[in-house]
């Protein structure tokens, strides 16, 4: 039974008020004559607005979202369609009408509720199916139960790093916490490549042989391996990075970082006597980019490194990888040969950069890659296409898809192509201020797999769309991991995205 304390029962109040007219919504909540200051004032609600940078009105609504969408399947529809949350507007099943589901009267949307009751149901995988009620029965118990379980969460639950939600409920109920009494998380996410220390020169353009410009710089932990981390992080997945780094105190800032991001870092490998990596980016004012990698051959992982139970274990019980191509080309071979051999494999997504010196090597291999996401040179480099060869996108795609990749992205200047069995399109751009990002790839990866990583099916449109809104979310020329995107950040890209077309 839900503990019947003051401020859930407050919350619950609000909530079951704001159901009226057309729902809850940021707007609403600033104009609305009942007082919301209990809901506003939720450690929650303040945690997320104070990270996403937005007002704590900005902040209910996607955190009521991402709370509402754990909740028992009968709990979950009710709340979704009283408050008109929108949670099932992209994937409603064929009989479902999303803008009835979703009506501007409440009136409408709880009748609506009642009638498709059963097929709602069968669409969130609910067995068995509860009797349909009477839109006279639903605002009794049903409501109360639903909005009770919801405000419960919200007054005991806590935001860190991202829009993820961890509940703190004393019960120890399997409804708060889960089975093992651990808190729920979207998915676990190992990410295999490099953290190192970002030296970051800002520049107005990035000058060519014998030129100079004025500049700035700037210091971050940062590399390919890291930054994913950090991105598939922040949007709520439990995370460990699989790298190394130096004994020194670069590494172990990094080291603290990661921590910090809540990164799981027991995997993280510390060489002694030597230098953690360093790399050099050039940042154009417009965004472009230039590295020099300087990186001592002992800060890397071996194949006995991938021997160990403790990183096996993780990949096997991971549900998804991202890899990327930091790593020496045995070392990477045998991740992906270690991903080959398993029964039940995870998601994975390779970057495959930077270029590897024998690609071919990994080519039957790549049968275990889901999503192969890079840029054109990158994808071209794996496919071994001369230098200076004319080969389109689609040339490319195709070849790698000869070879076994179920799906390949290709991704330049805040746009993406995909081909795939199940989609060939290309994506357009959201307008943006800047030309590029040194961390679109990155929160492109963590994002698609942040949409798949629960449902285990092939991407769909709108999850590409969603994955390129999260690259546009990054526009920044200075911190990489620290310009990855929280959800509700993406959220409000993807929602001008659907109302410009």
């Amino acid at each position: 039974m839900v503990p019947q304390d003051s401020g859930m029962v407050a919350v619950r109040n609000i909530l079951t008020r704001l159901c009226k007219r057309s729902g809850l919504s940021s707007d609403r909540l600033r104009s609305t004559e009942i007082d919301v200051l209990p809901l506003l004032d939720l450690l929650a609600v303040r945690q997320y607005a104070r990270r996403a940078g937005i007002d704590r009105e900005e902040a209910v609504l996607p955190l009521v979202r991402d709370v509402a969408g754990r909740l028992e399947p009968t709990d979950r529809l009710i709340v979704d369609a009283e408050l008109s949350l929108g949670l099932l507007r992209e994937n409603a099943p064929a009989a479902i009408d999303p803008d009835r589901l979703y009506a501007s009267d409440l009136g409408e949307r709880r009748e609506y509720l009642a009638e498709h009751w059963p097929v709602l149901h069968e669409a969130i995988g609910a067995q068995p199916v509860p009797a349909a009620p009477t839109v006279r029965s639903l605002r009794g118990a049903p409501e109360r139960r639903a909005f009770t379980a919801l405000a419960a969460q919200l007054a005991t639950a806590s935001v860190f790093d991202g829009a993820h939600v961890v509940e703190f409920g004393t019960s120890g109920s399997k409804d708060a916490a889960g089975e093992s009494g651990s808190p729920i998380t979207r998915g676990v996410v190992t990410v295999v490549g490099d953290a190192v220390i970002d030296h970051m020169y800002l520049v107005d353009r990035i000058p060519g042989p014998g030129g100079t410009t004025r500049g700035g710089y700037e210091e971050h932990p940062g590399g390919k391996g890291l930054t994913r981390a950090v991105a598939a992080a922040r949007l709520g997945l439990r995370v460990r990075l699989i790298s190394a780094v130096g004994d020194d105190d670069a590494g172990a800032r990094i080291l603290e970082y990661l921590r910090s991001e809540r990164v799981d870092t027991e995997l993280v490998k510390v060489v002694p006597y030597a230098p953690t990596p360093v790399t050099a980016v050039i940042v154009a004012g417009t965004g472009a980019a230039s590295t020099i990698g300087c990186k001592d051959e002992r800060i890397r992982l071996s194949a006995q490194d991938l021997r160990s139970d403790a990183i096996r274990s993780a990949i096997a019980t991971s549900d998804a990888v991202l890899l990327t191509f930091e790593q020496p080309t045995g070392v990477i071979e045998q991740i992906m040969a270690d991903l080959r051999g398993l029964r039940s494999r995870p998601l994975v997504v390779v970057h495959p950069a930077p270029p590897l010196d024998r690609p071919q090597y990994l080519y039957h291999h790549l049968g275990v890659v889901d999503y192969l996401v890079g840029g054109d040179k990158d994808l071209d480099a794996l496919a071994m296409v001369p230098d200076g060869a004319t080969a389109s996108g689609e040339k490319t795609a195709t070849l790698l898809r000869a070879l076994g990749v179920r799906a390949v992205c290709a991704i330049k200047d805040f746009r993406c192509a995909v081909w795939s069995e199940q989609i060939s399109d290309r994506f357009h751009p959201f307008p943006t201020a800047l030309d590029d990002s040194v961390g679109a790839h990155a929160a492109f990866s963590a994002a698609l797999v942040y949409r798949l990583v629960s449902t285990r099916r092939p991407a769909a449109r709108n999850d590409y769309v969603w994955a390129t809104a999260a690259m546009v979310a990054t526009q920044s020329v200075g911190d990489v991991p620290g310009a990855m995107p929280l959800v509700g950040e993406i959220e409000r890209i993807f929602r001008l995205a659907s109302e410009e077309h």
